[in-house]
């Protein structure tokens, strides 16, 4: 079993909505933290059933608890007329939930109680490097960080199950029904742009549709947690830059299944970009589990010049290159960053066999630099 770096604090008395990608591991996170609290799974047919005919059984039931109780509630989107009951237990008696599921999209689209502020949010994310003893990251960029799939030689059945689950049950949810074809090849454009900058022109045109319904789309693999829009770093002041925001999937591995990328080897273009993309994966769930302000982007100018990773302001630069050995024409934009942000601390992730220093960038091998990102040494 993974030891998570989701953490959650109840001192203050807070509830939580615990929201994450399906099987990244929020059930089993849940039991194991929460082994003796009160756990209601809404997966299970007998228990959605039985709530849906009345939902204040759950205040009945609940009659004896009080403050410091807490509560688990899973796939809470599965049954939104709960969140009545829960806001008034909240209110009344001071009891603690966890409201656990995977896309708060539904309950936003029927105008649900989202419990009026009462609730804080965190996100589960798919594996991280810092979670998995003896972690291989050439398993990881093949794979992809899901547990299901990161723990198997091969993960393309569990994928293609995975794809299929989210079309018919994610989607089919989403009213969307009537178009699943057409949203199953947007699927497919959508993993060709990651990495890259969206632009909405040149999907529309490629999925026979206007370019509302792929922004429209893409809000909905946003809002079930499937994938990431990173911004484009404006704050540049000497070059122009780039707005345009940069798509990647939750997890290298759902891009693999999609652009069928397989036994991806170092020394390959296929293989370079999914080691950007996990890379960029890890940053991301470190900012949401250490629960920063510091927003991810990426700098791109009119002139050429590109960074993979801004964190925050500028403060650090981060250029990702699947190389062994790191040349200077690699730092050429993390140098062009720095000549407007001198402050900024500039790093190179690469396959170098040691880490060392090139025209003032920090050459750091991926795994050495992977750790030193969790032990919060980068950010």
């Amino acid at each position: 079993m993974y030891k998570r770096k989701l953490k959650i604090d109840h001192e203050n008395g807070d509830s939580y909505f615990l929201w994450g990608a399906r099987q990244t591991g929020k059930t089993t996170w849940l039991t194991t933290e929460y082994p003796n609290c009160r756990y209601y799974d809404l997966l299970r047919p007998t228990e959605f059933e039985r709530l849906l005919r009345n939902p204040e059984l759950l205040s009945q039931e609940l009659e004896g608890f009080g403050k410091g109780d807490i509560v688990v509630i899973d796939e809470i989107q599965k049954l939104p007329q709960l969140l009545d009951e829960v806001h008034y237990l909240i209110q009344r008696k001071g009891i603690q939930f966890i409201l656990s599921g995977s896309s708060a999209r539904k309950l936003k689209r029927v105008g649900t109680n989202l419990l009026g502020g009462r609730a804080s949010l965190e996100q589960m994310f798919p594996l991280v490097s810092a979670e998995i003893p003896d972690f291989d990251i050439f398993r990881a960029i093949n794979n992809g960080m899901i547990p299901r799939h990161y723990a198997v030689a091969n993960p393309t059945q569990r994928l293609r199950g995975y794809i299929g689950v989210y079309l018919n049950e994610e989607i089919r949810e989403e009213a969307f029904a009537r178009n699943l074809s057409t949203f199953a090849r947007f699927l497919e454009v959508a993993a060709q742009c990651d990495g890259e900058m969206v632009v909405y022109k040149n999907v529309a045109q490629d999925c026979g549709i206007d370019q509302r319904s792929v922004k429209e789309y893409f809000a909905i693999l946003q809002d079930t947690l499937l994938g990431y829009l990173v911004p484009g770093f404006t704050l540049s002041k000497k070059r122009k830059a780039v707005a345009a925001p940069k798509f990647y999937f939750f997890d290298v591995g759902i891009a693999n299944y999609l652009l069928r990328r397989k036994t991806l080897e170092l020394g390959s273009d296929d293989f370079g970009h999914a080691f950007e993309h996990f890379i960029i994966q890890e940053l991301i769930a470190y900012i949401g589990y250490s629960h920063l302000f510091d927003q991810l982007s990426y700098w791109r100018t009119s002139a050429g010049y590109e960074v993979d990773a801004i964190i925050g302001d500028g403060r650090v630069a981060i250029e990702i290159k699947a190389v062994e050995e790191a040349k200077s024409r690699h730092t050429k934009g993390l140098k062009a960053f720095s000549e407007e942000f001198p402050e900024a601390e500039l790093y190179m992730v690469t396959f170098d066999k040691y880490r060392r220093e090139l025209n003032g960038v920090h050459v750091v091998p991926a795994i050495e630099f992977l750790s030193m990102l969790w032990d919060g040494k980068v950010i």
